[in-house]
């Protein structure tokens, strides 16, 4: 029982250790392990002969155990027959024994026959295996023999090509060398006269800062010299430049004052439709076509004549217009007061001619365009300050029209700071420095002016608007400073009151305008005629004016009328 229990355990283990060799050895390990295998089933096989052997031989000594306990049975008997039952029990029961063990050795020795069939199963398999992994082996073999014959191949065409390019690059270089030599060759001069140059420039270089100082000291003296006759001709050239600019002055205003400093345009006013279209309308005013400063008026058969500094018949425009004002405008920029007025009767053409319309701008709008181009032409020997304001004098009261409330009455003072001139406590001023800036003013100023109706024009203004320009100029080059004002006033309509219509507060407006026009011709004529005695004080409106009206100021009126007269 012994030796079966250990071919079992043998067998046992031979199994696990070909299934170890299955999931672990290569095909290789798997044929050296099948000869291990080989041998051991040998060995089995004999130790399973030599079992068999016992068996047989056991089973021998059980009969003959069996003769013997039956002769020793009948001897017993013979004997002893009063231990006969209890000697055969005895022999009855390790014969049983025996077929027992015997029982159990051939059932072992089956086992172990079923397993070594399973053995020489799992032999026959791996030899299967072991031819399969040796077909792919061989097959492999062959791939890497051939693999290997065509790297062979590739690595000799390699190298043949290697050593080809390598011959051609070799050539080249050795070719190139020999270029390298000849410029050597030839570059041996050249540097022979570089190290010439070198060392002179070398030694150049250890005189430089003696050089330097002589070249700085010459370059100062130079410099100072240069800058002693740009000084010098620098004075001369200012000196001329003043001198110019007071030239440029006196006969800018010796021009004007040959015009006149006051003076009087007439501008004519088309035909509107309505009096086109009016059999009533009878023709006022001729013109006389040598003369531009000469108009005829026509009336009840009699042909009177005015001389005037200039006349504009309908067709001017408003360009020809400003060509004759724009001299006075340039005043103002050279520090002087220069006023232009715009009168007439309602409908007359006054506030086109002053404000004209977007496309067609009149004098206002031109005019401070003119500023703001003389401004930049001037720069940068002059800065300028524009500022604007305007004022209305409605009933021979002040309004601030660019201010908040114009609830607000202004008065007239004199400046505390001992000048002379008269300023409006209060007044809103802007100053202005683009057309943009202008067009912003305008529009806020024409808002609070107050309009109203009369029979002659719905739409006609009772009062008088003056847009007030101060231009304040400083010289960077000189220092001086000069100071100018631009009053453009737009007239109320002048209007005979019983001729208007006008009843309760509309004729107080009426009177107020007619008594401030009435002053202002008694000014003008009193400074034309050069009065000891100026009335400014008269209005409102001359009061205000009076530093633009009096002394070198310029004034020019400009007349609006009419070419027909509607009947009535």
């Amino acid at each position: 029982m012994v030796c079966v229990e250990e071919l079992e355990k043998k067998v046992s283990n031979q199994t696990q250790e070909v299934e170890r060799l299955r999931s672990q050895l290569g095909a290789t390990d798997l044929e050296k392990q099948l000869e291990l295998l080989l041998v051991e089933n040998q060995r089995l096989k004999k130790e399973l002969k030599s079992c068999k052997s016992t068996d047989a031989a056991a089973e021998s000594c059980s009969h003959c155990s069996h003769s013997q306990v039956c002769c020793v049975t009948h001897m017993v008997e013979e004997e002893e027959p009063a231990d006969a039952g209890r000697a055969v029990a005895e022999l009855q029961k390790k014969n049983e024994d025996l077929l027992e063990q015997l029982h159990t050795q051939k059932q072992l020795q089956k086992d172990l026959q079923t397993q070594l069939h399973e053995s020489q199963r799992i032999c026959a398999q791996l030899r299967t295996q072991i031819l399969v992994y040796e077909g792919e082996m061989a097959r492999a073999q062959g791939q890497l023999e051939a693999e290997m014959q065509n790297l062979e191949e590739e690595k000799n065409r390699v190298i043949e090509e290697a050593f080809i390019r390598a011959e051609s690059e070799m050539k080249a270089v050795h070719e190139n060398l020999a270029g390298v030599r000849l410029n050597l060759l030839s570059l041996q001069p050249a540097l022979r006269t570089l190290t010439l140059d070198y060392n002179l420039l070398k030694r150049q270089v250890q005189d430089f800062p003696f050089m330097l100082d002589q070249a700085i000291t010459q370059a100062k003296q130079e410099i100072c010299q240069v800058i002693s006759e740009v000084s010098t001709t620098n004075q001369e050239l200012l000196r001329k430049y003043k001198r110019e600019m007071n030239l440029r002055k006196k006969c800018h205003n010796e021009l004007v004052r040959l015009r006149g400093n006051i003076r009087v345009f007439c501008r004519v006013r088309p035909i509107s439709q309505e009096e086109q279209d009016s059999v009533d309308a009878r023709t006022m005013l001729s013109f006389d076509s040598d003369d531009d400063a000469v108009l005829y008026l026509s009336n009840k058969g009699r042909v009177m004549k005015f001389e005037l500094d200039k006349v504009f018949p309908p067709p001017a425009s408003q360009e020809e217009v400003f060509q004759e004002v724009q001299s006075l405008v340039t005043s103002c920029i050279d520090g002087f007061n220069v006023c232009i007025f715009a009168y007439g009767q309602t409908g007359s053409g006054k506030t086109y001619t002053m404000e004209g319309i977007e496309d067609n701008p009149g004098i206002n709008q031109r005019a401070l365009r003119l500023l703001f181009s003389e401004v930049l032409e001037k720069a940068p020997d002059w800065d300028y300050t524009i500022t604007v304001s305007m004022v209305e004098i409605y009933n021979e009261s002040l309004r601030n029209l660019l201010g908040d409330s114009l609830s607000d009455r202004l008065d007239i003072k004199m400046n505390p700071d001992g000048s002379g001139q008269l300023y409006v406590p209060g007044l809103t001023e802007f100053t202005v420095l683009s057309p943009e800036d202008i067009n912003r003013v305008f529009e806020l100023g024409h808002m609070n002016r107050a309009t109203a109706c009369t029979n002659l024009n719905e739409h006609s203004s009772r009062s008088h608007a003056l847009l007030i320009i101060t231009v304040s100029g400083y010289n960077t080059v000189t220092g001086s400073r000069t100071q100018g004002k631009l009053n453009l006033v737009d007239l109320a309509g002048s209007e005979r009151i019983a001729k208007s219509g006008a009843e309760g507060n509309r004729l107080r407006e009426a009177q107020c305008i007619n008594k401030s026009l009435s002053a202002l011709g008694d000014v003008i004529n009193a400074l034309r005629g050069k009065h000891s005695h100026v009335p400014f004080r008269n209005s409102r409106l001359t009061y205000l004016l009076q530093d633009s009206l009096s002394g070198d100021s310029k004034t020019l009126m400009m007349v609006q009328v009419r070419e027909r007269l509607l009947g009535g």
